[in-house]
This record gives C-alpha cells, sequence and structure tokens, in this order.
C-alpha cells in the first residue's frame, strides 16, 4: 500500500547522553517534542520535516538505555541523526551490527483504533499531535526490548572478557532484574490503552521467549566459565606442586 510507512528501531550503545544530544540535535534545526508526561522518562523525542513520506511527520525516539526508534523519516536524514548520535554513545556497538540487528515494522494512519494488526501499526488518524506521540512512545518502548537490544554485544562481550566472571553475573542480572524485558514498566499501569499497546507489540516481537533465549546462553556461558575455572584451578595447583618438588630437589642437593 502506498501510504504504508516505516518504524525502524536500532540499539547502538550502553546508554545516551541524552542532554548533549538533545543540544546538539537542536542545534542542527531538529526540534524537541516535551509533549510527553513528565514519568515517562529517560526518553529525548525529536521531531524532523525530512519525513519519507507525506502522510505523517517524521518522529525520532531516544531512549537512555542505547535505542533509538525511527518513525517516517527519510534515510538521508536518518543517516545523518545517527552519525550526530555516535558522538553521544557510553559504549558503543560495532557498525555492522547495528544495522544488522535492526526491527523494522510497517505502519499507517487510518480510521480505527490503534492496534499491531499482522505485523502492521495502524495509528488512529483522528487522534491530536500529542496523542499520536504518546502511542508511538508506547510501541517505540516495546520495539526497543526486542533482540535490538537482548542480543547486541553483551554476549559476545563476555566471550572476549570470558575471564571477567562478574561481567557475567552484572549481564545476567540487567536482563532479569534490572531492565524492562520482564516487566510492564510502571508508566502504563494507569494507562490502559497504551498498556495494550505496548503488550500486543512485546508479544509479537516474542519478548519472553528472546529473553529464555538469552538466559539459556548466559546459562551455557556460566557452565563454560565453571569448566575453565576449574582447570585453571587444578593447572595452578599442579604447578604449585611441581614448584615443591624442585624446591625440594634443590634443597636435597645443597645437603
Amino acid at each position: 500500500m502506498k501510504d504504508l510507512m516505516q518504524c525502524t528501531a536500532f540499539a547502538t550503545a550502553d546508554e545516551y547522553h541524552l542532554g548533549n544530544l538533545c543540544l546538539d540535535l537542536t542545534s542542527c534545526g531538529y526540534v524537541e517534542i516535551t509533549t510527553l508526561p513528565r514519568d515517562a522518562a529517560n526518553v529525548l523525542v525529536i521531531g524532523t520535516e525530512n519525513s519519507a513520506k507525506e502522510y505523517d511527520p517524521g518522529m525520532i525516539f531516544f531512549f537512555k538505555e542505547g535505542s533509538v526508534v525511527f518513525w517516517n523519516v527519510e534515510e538521508k536524514t536518518m543517516k545523518n541523526i545517527m552519525q550526530v548520535l555516535e558522538k553521544h554513545e557510553i559504549q558503543p556497538y560495532e557498525i555492522a551490527l547495528v544495522h544488522w540487528e535492526n526491527e523494522e515494522i510497517n505502519y499507517r494512519r487510518g480510521e480505527g483504533q490503534s492496534k499491531l494488526h499482522r505485523g502492521e501499526i495502524l495509528i488512529n488518524s483522528e487522534l491530536d499531535a500529542d496523542e499520536v506521540t504518546l502511542e508511538k512512545f508506547a510501541f517505540s518502548n516495546a520495539l526497543c526490548l526486542s533482540d535490538t537490544k537482548i542480543k547486541k554485544e553483551g554476549i559476545r562481550n563476555y566471550l572476549v572478557r570470558i575471564s571477567l566472571f562478574t561481567y557475567l553475573l552484572f549481564f545476567r542480572h540487567r536482563i532479569n532484574l534490572s531492565s524492562d524485558l520482564l516487566i510492564t514498566p510502571d508508566f502504563y499501569w494507569d494507562r490502559e490503552h497504551l498498556e495494550q499497546l505496548y503488550d500486543k507489540t512485546c508479544q509479537f516481537l516474542s519478548i519472553n521467549r528472546r529473553v529464555k533465549v538469552v538466559n539459556e546462553k548466559l546459562q551455557h556461558c556460566t557452565e563454560l566459565t565453571d569448566l575453565m575455572r576449574n582447570h585453571l584451578s587444578e593447572k595452578h595447583a599442579l604447578r604449585l606442586e611441581w614448584m615443591i618438588v624442585i624446591l625440594i630437589t634443590i634443597e636435597v642437593s645443597l645437603m
């Protein structure tokens, strides 16, 4: 359909400096959208006139946890914003992974209640601008919990730094306890309609299944770490035994 537009989510880093990013983007001519409620924390919303299609204004959501979601933004503008974003990333991911593991979903404006149906988002065309921003926030929030965020460099970095056992524990804690991957954020508790949009999108993206897969991989890494630690301990003990034997041999030879 010609009125279909695209929503694209990327996870590019562990975290963003949202304050500095906002100053940088507004100095480039982009406009900050400040209509979200105060309890929608840790997110920066930017509007752009460079829309990919005329049916809806371009909009970008930057989440402090290192994810960005583009709504109907032309490709050239998207690339420019990603370049600006690079200067405000904490622990950035490899560019190849960022573009390989993004999430894309089509959406359109139309009649009827906003919903996610058969892999396509419908935004009610009768909503005012502030209501549209709020609903796009709910969809974006869920999109950022997909494998763009839980598959990236966490396990890869762990494998690179596998001797740092505490890093594995930290990563498991981050996925299962300190993130929104397994629970619905407090923001939605008194906003039933937005909670439905958020939950429906999470179900479509199979967030719970993906978390389960990551946990299984982390369990395998834990077992591998235990094997390596046991091997190193045995190797260290054997080295000590040989050192004792050599010292005794030297002492006997000097008697």
